[in-house]
């Protein structure tokens, strides 16, 4: 008697690519083409579509999302840190201190959701170049820069950080099948479009982000 083992999450380089893949796909929207409509004996032949399985650890698609997003937030914080402390305007500093938390709390609700998906904590994408993502050589620039070239650098990264984590978060409301997963999606999309909407009013935004 054979045992069935529960699926794995896909490997770590194709988990960004669903993503992607699946918020191209649902902003390319409906075909209009028309078709031709089947014939009689082609209905009573034609089965029901099987629905996608589903387990404890959700879909491969709630599995990409938690496991982007999670490294996504902790390398935020490491920028939105020294943000905190390093820029220029006051009102950066500010914004940044409050995105800062706010992505913390995030993380509160991240980890719990990966530890209930059975999935590791471990960062899968380490090493991988991942649009959205700030990057060890990112941070290592931020650290060398000083005065307005921090403050490019710093509203760069966060701008980039803050729409490709709400485009592959839209993409799991769209796709994913965990109900709990859909709902932390929600949140950070409607966080990111008012930090974005904050960033873009700050000092010096304008002439940075052109």
């Amino acid at each position: 008697m054979t045992r069935s083992t529960p699926s794995k999450p896909p490997a770590a380089p194709a988990l960004f690519a669903l993503l992607v893949l699946l918020a191209l796909t649902a902003s390319a929207g409906c075909s209009t083409a028309t078709e031709p409509a089947p014939r009689p004996s082609a209905v009573r032949n034609t089965a029901p579509a099987p629905a996608p399985s589903t387990s404890v650890s959700g879909t491969p698609t709630d599995a990409a999302w938690v496991q982007l997003m999670t490294p996504m937030n902790e390398k935020a914080v490491a920028l939105l840190t020294l943000a905190a402390d390093r820029a220029t305007e006051p009102r950066m500093r500010a914004f940044a201190t409050r995105l800062r938390g706010a992505q913390e709390a995030e993380l509160g609700r991240l980890r719990p959701l990966l530890t209930r998906m059975g999935l590791p904590r471990t960062d899968v994408h380490a090493g991988h170049a991942m649009p959205g993502m700030v990057t060890e050589r990112d941070l290592a620039a931020a650290k060398a820069a000083e005065g307005a070239a921090f403050d490019r650098l710093f509203l760069t990264q966060i701008r980039d950080h803050l729409r490709h984590s709400a485009q592959v978060s839209r993409s799991e409301i769209s796709a994913g099948a965990r109900a709990d997963a859909k709902r932390l999606a929600a949140a950070l999309v409607t966080a990111r479009e008012a930090a974005l909407t904050e960033l873009e009013g700050l000092p010096g935004a304008t002439r940075a982000l052109g």
